[in-house]
Order: structure tokens, then C-alpha cells, then sequence
């Protein structure tokens, strides 16, 4: 039996690609080499830094967006009535209530732009079906008569977020649901919804399934036509994919080995026809990322850590979406990262070649809670002093040392970025590293103060000196940025 188990764990490790949709996490990468595509990922990744909103009907109850009614997650997501039936119902009804009043796109488009942020992912579609948009292949929706929202002059929240954040010269993502549980060709009431997965068997039902894949072309379509320029498709619900028979075995052997409670029991070849949706999308968006999540392919043109921070540099285009306070939806009273600690999560991840993507969650009145502001006003302050270390750099090896994060230009300047721990208020008189050197003729610069800075070699690394008087001027900083304009190759 121990034999049989150890093969199993083998055959799973060959073929971990597939797994990627529990971890949200995928190790290997494919490129699509569509050249207007490659040319915006490149600017994306320049931008290093993005704000992610998770907002819907939900947001009255100050619960997890959707999964609530996900029958498979009620271990890890309470429902507050213990009769489903019930409590789908109230949740649906969300709609007949939902009536944010106080929606100024343009406060948070402001808020997001001093706070040195570049470009915006917005949920116009999550699990539950609930359209942030004026779909019209749905009554589900904000901007039907059923929503009191409907007679308001921005009922079209997508619409309403992508126009005023493109005033401010933002990229647009669109995030979309792959899975609807409110579309009936997906959850069927005809069987009951056991999990996350279609509650049918697409291969047995296939006319109902072809219902559904059209339904969701027809409405991906409406957001590349309707809605002005889109630069990125971040599509979720990687469980939502073409599957081989192979890749349905080792999906299989993995949940049976990690399983635990209620958990996902099936797996379903789920084909939505992604090649065909990236081809009518990038007819309507010419040059449009795409991101399938979690689905180990050409589709998925950079992959999306969860909620942390890879252990070192990965050598492909990646973000981190992280919660900035309380969950991913709106929770009352939520506690917002410490300045220091989400400052110095940027600094981290752009060492590593990745974008931050942070989440902030709307409330359901439409406003973003104060400490929300709080935080984007910190990084705001930091990256106006310190943003060239973090804007249009890339990886240098060796990424970090210690508490020091490197970070180079195009033009071959490059950064030491100190990061202090709790209660460390003053940079050290000396910033060392053993690995780059400046060149003979470098400046080196402390960016806060804009003063030049002595340093000797060390073998092949070098000691940068900061004067007392320095370290007391810029005492209290979350992290401390030194240029160096040019060091030895």
C-alpha cells in the first residue's frame, strides 16, 4: 500500500501543471506571441503596482464575494441561515437592495493615482453571476429595474470605474467570472450543486453546455465592445477549462491525496472554447492581455499569485493580488496593512520581477472606508520620493541580501532599497552587499535627501557609507532607496 501511495505522489508531481487552479498558481509558463499583446505586457510590466476592487451585491452582508452559496466551501464560509435553500434566496435578493448611493468612481480613481498606483482590475462579473454591468443576456444586474440602483446615473458601475480611471491614464482589466452559479445552463435546478463545478455532465447534456459557452462569449464580447479601451481580460474560475482525460485522472489523484472535509469530489472537462474567446476578444482589443488563471497555457499571458509573495525572482510576467484590509469583499471596521508592511510587500515583489495587485473592497453604499485612504496616502508619500527604484526597473540578481531588495533601469542605474524591521527608525551606517559594485565613476545617491554618498569596494560587493547627520534626517522611514548610476558587470 505505501508502494502504491509513493507512485501515486510521482505520477501527480510529473503532471503538476493541472493543479495550479487550487493554488492559483501555475510554475510553468507559455508565451503567446501575439506582438501587439507582448508590446503591452511589457508596459504592464513597467507598472509594477495596480488596484484590484472586489464589489457586488454581497457587499450589504460584509461577507466572503459569493462562495457562500458554494455548497463544497461552507466549511471555511458560514453561512449566517443554516437552510441553503433559504439563504440563496435572501443572497439573490441582494439585488432588490443594493443601492449605493454615494459611487464617485472619480474619488477613487484620484486616491488610486496619488497613491502611485498605474493601472485598475475591476469584478464586473464574480461567481454568483451578479453583473456590475449592463449586460443583456442577464436580469441579474445592477442596471435592471429589479436593482434600485438601476435609476441612477451611474448604474453602469463598470462603465462609470473604466471611464474614470482611464482619465487618468490607467490600464483597464476587466475581471470575469468563468463560472456563473446564477445562469441555469450552468447550475441546473434540474440536479442538485454539490460544489464549485457545472452540476451536469457537459459531455451528456452538450446542447445545454453549448448554451452556456455562448452565453459567455456573448457577454466577454459585450465588455470588449461596449466599454471603451480594455487593456487586460482577468478571467477566474480556473476550474472552468478544456481538460484532457489525462489531466482529469491527475486532477483526481490530487484532490484524493488533499482532500480534507467537503471538498471538491469531481472534475469536469469544462470547455468554454478559450482559443476562440482570445481571438474575438483581441479583434474588438487589439493587443489585450489575457489572463485565464490558473490554467496552464498560452491563454494565461501572466500568472497570479495569491495572497503571497513567491520565495524568490520568477523569470516570467507575474502579480501578486493581495488584500489590503479585511477580506476580499467589504468587512465592516476592517483592519488595513501597517504602512511599513505594505510598503515594503512592493518593494519585495518588484525585486522579484512581479507586480503588486492590491485589493480594496467598496462598501455597500458605495464608499471606500478611511483607512483604505490611509494606506494608499503612505504609498503615495514613499513612492514620490522613492518610485524610480520601482517604476520601469527589472530583476537583478541577487534580487535581495538580506534586508536589502535590488531593483536596475533600463539605463543600467541601479537600486539598493533598505527595508528596516518594526522599531528599526534610523537607515545603518553602512549598507553593505557582497555581489554589486559600484562602477569607478557611479554616483551614489541617497534618493530621500538627494546627497552623495562615500563607498568602498569589498571583494565583489562594496560598503556604502550614511553620515550621522543623514540617518537622523531621515529617521522613521518605512525603507531607505540608494542609487547607484552604474556598477561593475
Amino acid at each position: 500500500m505505501n508502494k502504491l501511495i509513493f507512485l501515486i505522489i510521482i505520477l501527480f508531481s510529473i503532471n503538476l501543471t493541472v493543479s495550479g487552479q487550487w493554488a492559483h498558481e501555475i510554475t510553468k509558463y507559455v508565451p503567446d506571441k501575439d506582438p501587439l499583446m507582448q508590446e503591452k505586457l511589457a508596459q504592464w510590466q513597467d507598472l509594477k503596482f495596480g488596484l484590484l476592487m472586489h464589489w457586488g451585491a454581497y457587499s450589504q452582508w460584509g461577507i466572503v464575494e459569493s462562495w457562500s452559496i458554494c455548497a463544497e466551501d461552507e466549511g471555511w464560509c458560514r453561512r449566517k441561515n443554516p437552510n441553503y435553500i433559504e439563504y440563496k434566496r435572501d443572497y439573490e435578493n441582494l439585488k432588490t437592495t443594493f443601492n449605493p448611493t454615494h459611487f464617485d468612481p472619480q474619488k477613487w480613481a484620484d486616491a488610486a493615482q496619488k497613491a502611485g498606483m498605474k493601472y485598475v482590475v475591476f469584478t464586473t462579473k464574480h461567481h454568483d453571476g451578479f453583473c456590475m454591468f449592463d449586460s443583456k443576456y442577464t436580469d441579474y444586474k445592477v442596471t435592471d429595474k429589479g436593482c434600485p440602483f438601476n435609476t441612477n446615473p451611474k448604474a453602469n458601475i463598470t462603465k462609470e470605474i473604466f471611464d474614470a480611471f482611464r482619465t487618468k491614464d490607467f490600464m483597464i482589466g476587466a475581471y470575469f467570472s468563468k463560472p456563473d452559479w446564477h445562469n441555469e445552463n450552468y447550475w441546473w435546478p434540474n440536479f442538485p450543486t454539490t460544489d464549485r463545478n457545472v452540476n451536469y455532465d457537459p459531455a451528456a447534456y452538450p446542447e445545454r453546455w453549448e448554451k452556456y459557452t455562448q452565453f459567455t462569449h456573448n457577454q466577454i464580447d459585450e465588455l470588449m465592445t461596449d466599454y471603451g479601451r480594455v487593456d487586460i481580460l482577468w478571467l477566474d474560475g480556473g476550474w472552468v477549462q478544456k481538460l484532457s482525460k489525462q489531466q482529469i485522472v491527475d486532477q483526481e489523484i490530487h484532490q484524493a491525496l488533499t482532500r480534507k472535509g467537503f471538498q471538491k469530489c469531481r472534475v469536469i472537462n469544462q470547455d468554454i472554447r478559450m482559443d476562440e474567446i482570445v481571438e474575438k476578444a483581441r479583434k474588438k482589443q487589439p493587443g489585450l492581455i489575457v489572463v485565464d488563471r490558473a490554467v496552464f497555457g498560452k491563454n494565461q499571458n501572466y500568472l497570479t499569485p495569491e495572497n503571497k509573495v513567491p520565495e524568490a525572482m520568477l523569470p516570467y510576467p507575474w502579480e501578486s493580488c493581495i488584500i489590503s484590509g479585511g477580506g476580499w469583499s467589504f468587512t465592516p471596521n476592517a483592519k488595513y496593512m501597517a504602512p511599513r508592511k505594505a510598503i515594503q510587500l512592493l518593494i519585495d515583489i518588484v525585486a522579484k520581477g512581479g507586480n503588486l495587485l492590491l485589493n480594496v473592497a467598496p462598501g455597500p453604499d458605495g464608499k471606500w472606508q478611511q483607512g483604505a485612504y490611509d494606506l494608499l496616502e503612505e504609498y503615495g508619500k514613499w513612492l514620490s520620493v522613492n518610485g524610480e527604484a520601482i517604476y520601469e526597473t527589472n530583476a537583478i540578481k541577487p534580487y535581495k541580501e538580506g534586508k536589502i531588495a535590488f531593483t536596475q533601469k533600463k539605463d543600467g542605474a541601479v537600486y539598493f532599497t533598505y527595508m528596516p524591521d518594526e522599531g528599526e527608525e534610523m537607515i545603518p551606517a553602512i549598507i553593505a552587499s557582497s555581489y554589486l559594485q559600484p562602477s569607478s565613476n557611479a554616483k551614489v545617491t541617497l534618493l530621500k535627501t538627494g546627497s552623495q554618498l562615500k563607498w568602498k569596494k569589498t571583494g565583489d560587493g562594496c560598503n556604502i557609507f550614511i553620515p550621522e547627520s543623514l540617518r537622523k534626517k531621515t529617521k522613521g522611514e518605512h525603507a531607505w532607496t540608494i542609487k547607484i548610476t552604474s556598477i561593475n558587470q
